[in-house]
């Protein structure tokens, strides 16, 4: 339609305003909007809200962010911008720099719980620069490989779904001691009559049990990221294995 900046529904898909108010500017709107999110859950993410906080009234941040939207954007590109970007220039340390973007990836959830939730519509947030950049990045290591141009891309989704699986699950399980006041230590040690009553007559279950004790649950957590994960890059080594014709 004539008049506005784009038929697009992305902040990405919009230009930027050249001259910003001084003391609200869009990146002083994202950062605290992040800050809100990690205090408080992507629930009590509104505009009124961030406005409260930032002392300004809505509308002056609808003259920087068109709406939640857009915001939800901005904040998971700004979390983006945590993550270094992978280096392609070894095609032989493929494995390492794919490992390394996953690990990161995953402690940038879990330093952000929120995010886990907003990712399935965040609209076109691969526009922005720091999501962006880290894709270029991880695509550059997996054609470095010997995966082309599709199949990179086809690569690094898998290995993004593993991540965000995982990580779905870990922060929903969190979320059980954080809403309950007790630490991981304490929910585990009140479980452990009933954990002992489960799997009593569940050998398999049992020996399970048996050979977690004396780890912590994040060890077990970490443990179980770090199998799947290396199941995954089995798999993708394999693949490149097939390509080059020595599998």
């Amino acid at each position: 339609m004539a008049g506005q900046d784009s038929a697009v529904p992305s902040v990405w898909a919009r230009r930027r305003k050249t001259r910003e108010q001084p003391a609200l500017s869009r990146d002083r709107i994202v950062a605290e909007a992040v800050r809100l999110l990690d205090e408080e859950g992507n629930d009590a993410l509104s505009m009124r809200a961030l406005g409260t906080r930032l002392d300004a009234g809505a509308t002056s941040l609808y003259r920087h962010v068109a709406n939640k939207d857009e915001l939800i954007e901005l904040v998971v590109d700004e979390v983006y911008g945590e993550l270094p970007v992978p280096a392609s220039d070894d095609p032989a340390g493929w494995r390492a720099a794919v490992e390394g973007n996953a690990r990161d990836l995953r402690a940038a959830a879990l330093r952000h719980p929120w995010m886990v939730s907003v990712l399935g519509r965040v609209g076109l947030s691969r526009l922005g620069p720091n999501l962006a950049g880290v894709s270029e990045g991880l695509l550059g290591v997996f054609e470095a490989a010997g995966f082309g141009v599709e199949e990179a891309d086809q690569a690094m989704s898998t290995v993004i779904a593993y991540v965000i699986g995982m990580v779905t699950s870990e922060v929903a399980y969190l979320s059980v001691f954080e809403s309950s006041g007790r630490s991981e230590r304490e929910w585990r040690e009140g479980l452990a009559p009933a954990m002992e009553e489960a799997v009593r007559d569940h050998p398999r279950l049992r020996a399970g049990h048996v050979a977690q004790e004396n780890r912590s649950l994040e060890e077990i957590r970490d443990g179980g990221f770090d199998y799947g994960l290396q199941r995954v890059l089995d798999g993708l080594e394999t693949r490149l294995d097939h390509l080059h014709g020595t599998g």
